[in-house]
């Protein structure tokens, strides 16, 4: 089992599997659908958890509805990459069921979750952002060193990733996470009550096809800087869909 109470390594990346439709999100790739939809949902997962265990000193947290569907997808998610990752992946990897409910719950549930276990930083991020490099993390994970929490925001003014250092710090189930300005709502909360906070670079969740083509143009940015890891998964299941939608 990860390490947790009695860890060294005091960080996690929590990752939160996100339905197709989340409060005020959704994630809809045009003439991918179906089993297709499925598969280059799970490619971005697999991703993300690779990305985290670039960095050394960090565990990682998987949660997910406790739903046959994701359950099924966790346990392909997981059993892919044991085989790849060899004893690394028990060591510092687990997968945690929570109860189907609105986003804003289910996030605070995993933040107090993961300080329950002992974990003094937490970065948590969702399930729609395969491009999220590594050194991303590690960057977020560093700004968490000096600040009560780091902020990813997105274009549309919504979140790609929210860590807190210390102790969880703000109810985010007392807010609409469907509202339009969500990000700003969070940071004000934070700022109101004496919190100290730092902010990535904009990015993007892969939630429609314009991202999807965004997407495309970075892993082939990656590729041609000589990154051949980035978004690995997800370039191989968005080949293999390409190729049978062209047929």
């Amino acid at each position: 089992m990860p390490s947790s109470k009695n860890t060294k390594r005091r960080a996690v990346v929590a990752i939160c599997i996100q339905e197709l439709t989340e409060d005020g999100s959704s994630m809809d790739l045009g003439s991918i659908t179906g089993d297709d939809l499925r598969i280059i949902h799970q490619a971005f997962i697999t991703d993300t958890i690779r990305h985290a265990f670039a960095l050394p000193d960090v565990d990682i947290r998987l949660y997910y509805i406790d739903e046959p569907e994701r359950r099924r997808l966790v346990n392909i998610v997981s059993d892919y990459l044991k085989s790849k990752l060899k004893t690394a992946f028990g060591r510092r990897f687990s997968s945690h069921p929570m109860e189907r409910e609105r986003w804003g719950i289910r996030i605070e549930k995993v933040f107090q979750d993961c300080f329950k276990q002992g974990y003094r930083t937490v970065l948590l991020l969702g399930s729609r952002t395969p491009t999220m490099t590594s050194d991303m993390m590690r960057r977020a994970l560093r700004m968490l060193e000096e600040s009560d929490a780091v902020f990813g925001p997105t274009p549309e003014g919504r979140y790609y990733v929210i860590g807190m250092s210390g102790a969880y710090h703000i109810n985010l189930s007392d807010f609409d996470w469907k509202s339009a300005s969500i990000y700003s709502e969070v940071a004000q909360a934070f700022t109101r009550n004496g919190l100290s906070w730092s902010e990535l670079e904009i990015w993007y969740p892969v939630e429609s096809l314009e991202e999807l083509e965004l997407m495309a143009r970075d892993i082939n940015q990656f590729r041609f800087e000589g990154d051949e890891e980035t978004a690995h998964e997800t370039e191989i299941a968005l080949g293999r869909i390409i190729a049978k939608l062209e047929k």
